[in-house]
């Protein structure tokens, strides 16, 4: 699975029996994945398993041994905007990775947010710039976002408070899930 990064903010807020955890990842913003490589997601790109009611989780760096929140526990609610997918969550400690994510946001080490994702078939668009390329997602299914360190884009982030023209030609010899990572 691919995980594009892109950045808004993560809020925390301390309430009686947990932590809310806001953020955002915005729509219509470019990134540079890798010198050459740009990424950028259309509004609502996210939609379908959202609309669908799917499951989604809320993890701590891609790591699937380490929820923090999810749609089918009650603990995850995700939205769709046409500038942002935003999402709340309901941290309520009890596990390492849970405590440990707490204080590494708390002292400034985690902000960013980041998407794990899969393109569907049809939904991407890739663009030739100059020496580079530009992946433009239309259409992606989204299996859970993540804290992160570093996002890949600046604008995707968390807080928490009190309270190419032709992929095909470009995917030779390549996996689709490989041809954008280095």
């Amino acid at each position: 699975m691919l995980w594009g990064v892109a950045s808004g903010a993560l809020e925390l807020r301390q309430e009686a029996g947990g932590v809310r955890l806001s953020g955002r990842f915005p729509y219509g913003t470019e990134t540079e994945l890798v010198p050459g490589r740009f990424e950028l997601f259309e509004a609502r790109a996210f939609s379908g398993r959202i609309e669908a009611g799917e499951d989604v989780h809320l993890l701590s760096g891609h790591d699937f041994n380490r929820p923090l929140a999810s749609r089918q526990a009650g603990s995850l609610e995700i939205r769709e905007t046409d500038q942002a997918l935003e999402f709340e969550a309901r941290i309520e400690g009890g596990t390492s990775w849970a405590t440990d994510f707490l204080a590494a946001h708390k002292a400034g080490l985690i902000r960013g947010l980041s998407p794990g994702f899969r393109v569907a078939p049809g939904g991407e668009q890739i663009e030739r710039r100059g020496n580079g390329l530009l992946r433009r997602i239309t259409r992606a299914e989204l299996f859970e976002l993540s804290t992160v360190t570093r996002p890949a884009f600046e604008q995707a982030q968390v807080e928490a408070r009190s309270w190419q023209a032709d992929p095909h030609r470009q995917a030779v010899g390549a996996h689709p899930f490989k041809r954008w990572r280095l």
